[in-house]
């Protein structure tokens, strides 16, 4: 137990990460003060400040507020911290040094976690999506609830989400074993492709660390997994698990999908009754497999299906998950955070389905050396299935290089002639827009920089 009695104020060391400043924000509601660290400006940051919070991006004690750098008074301070920050940081080094009380997100995670009724969503890819969805479902019904993402939002322009319900919606991060942490009354499960193997070292381990956190799961919860994994899942005593996808036989089913002009209407077979011909007009069959996973949970939490139909009609999605930032005749810009080979395989096989016979070209961003080292062939397999492909340099995040690991260890295994490398400070002054049809750009680093100043020159040039 974490004690917040008599606690003044929170301050977090890389307030800027999408987890860490959903926490932060939520503290501030909270009427605590709150300050924090980043290495750099970002909307998120800047977001924090409009809110109320006191950010530095100087790794300096000097630049934090007094409340955070006085020791006698420490006992008045909680200090959180992510594990992506370097050991030798000079502020969280001083709170060590001065013996303040320090702990990483998961750990407070699991403390709300465990005075609610938590929702959490797990799985190498598709969680974020899906755990903004069951915040949407929710949120638009009677049921209501709060939900702390891993992902901005686009209906609520927010990562963190307040209500009045006894639900809250986690997205249980896999890293390190943060997830460990939570005791959720209903979890779900979506995928299981081996990743952070530098914290795993094999898959087999990183499906060991899965079923640990399905015994998270409380006596009398339920357990939702994609029906592609569920033979790799063991169901913890006490506890029902459902299955969901388009597999025969998932328990959360969705079929008859068609598409239409600029939406998808398909049914959702549930163990109790079927809801016929929902309107989700959300890009991407994947979508549909992620909204039938929400859609499980929100039955599960008594969401009724006049809410769910009204609430898929309306939801917006995730920014940096199959987000449409231009879609003009003859020219069309998607972002998207996908960082593993079978996120950017089921990324771009959406892509093709819903944009049918259109020249692809895709700006990748590697993210961690040990990634790339790892899944250099499955990278430059999905990215040979791309009209065109550029690279950029691996994106570090908190890893040292590693000798003989860069992009070119992808360009050089792919078999595609139309591929090349550019330094991401160059990318947007060298892209010819009028050779563009469809236009990606994938990854989960600093790509998001340039995000919006290809969007301002392909509208510029659009214009012409």
């Amino acid at each position: 137990m974490i004690d917040f009695r008599n606690i003044e104020g929170f301050y977090f060391v890389g307030i800027g990460g999408i987890g860490m400043s959903a926490l932060a924000l939520y503290f501030e509601k909270g009427g605590f003060s709150v300050g924090g660290y980043d290495r750099s400006e970002s909307r998120i940051t800047i977001s924090l400040r409009k809110a109320g919070c006191d950010i530095t991006y100087e790794d300096d004690t000097d630049t934090m507020p007094s409340l955070f750098r006085n020791p006698p008074e420490k006992n008045k301070v909680l200090v959180v911290f992510t594990p992506a920050i370097p050991s030798e940081n000079r502020i969280l080094s001083f709170f060590r040094k001065e013996g303040y009380r320090i702990y990483k997100r998961s750990e407070i995670l699991g403390e709300i976690s465990s005075n609610t009724d938590t929702l959490a969503i797990s799985g190498t890819h598709g969680k974020t999506t899906v755990s903004t969805m069951i915040a949407h479902l929710l949120k638009q019904s009677h049921v209501d609830c709060s939900a702390f993402l891993g992902g901005i939002s686009k209906n609520y322009d927010s990562n963190l989400i307040l209500g009045d319900s006894r639900y809250t919606v986690i997205e249980a991060d896999e890293f390190d074993r943060s997830f460990h942490r939570l005791t959720p009354s209903m979890a779900v499960i979506t995928s299981l492709d081996a990743d952070h193997l530098d914290i795993y070292g094999d898959l087999k381990t990183m499906i060991e660390a899965y079923n640990i956190f399905c015994s998270k799961v409380r006596k009398g919860g339920c357990l939702v997994v994609n029906s592609k994994i569920r033979k790799e899942i063991i169901a913890p005593e006490g506890v029902t698990c459902y299955t969901y996808g388009f597999e025969k036989g998932s328990d959360f089913l969705a079929f008859d999908i068609e598409r239409l002009s600029d939406y998808y209407r398909f049914s959702i077979k549930t163990p109790d009754m079927t809801i016929r011909n929902l309107h989700f007009p959300f890009p991407g069959i994947i979508n549909i497999e992620n909204l039938t996973a929400a859609i499980a949970i929100a039955v599960m939490c008594g969401v009724e299906e006049q809410e769910i139909r009204k609430a898929a009609v309306l939801f917006q999605g995730v920014k940096r998950r199959f987000d449409i930032r231009i879609n003009m005749p003859g020219l069309t810009y998607v972002d998207d955070y996908a960082h593993h080979p079978e996120e950017i395989r089921a990324f771009i096989k959406s892509i093709k389905e819903y944009f049918a016979g259109r020249r692809i070209t895709g700006i990748f961003q590697p993210h961690l050396f040990t990634r790339t080292r790892d899944h250099a062939d499955g990278f430059a397999a999905i990215l040979d299935e791309l009209d065109e492909s550029i690279l950029l340099p691996i994106y570090p995040a908190r890893e040292k290089p590693i000798e003989g690991v860069s992009s070119e260890m992808i360009l050089e295994r792919m078999r595609s002639v139309n591929k090349r490398l550019s330094k991401k400070e160059d990318l947007v002054s060298e892209l010819e827009i009028e050779k563009l049809d469809v236009l990606l750009t994938i990854g989960a680093g600093d790509i998001d920089t340039i995000v919006v100043p290809i969007e301002e020159k392909i509208r510029r040039e659009a214009e012409v």
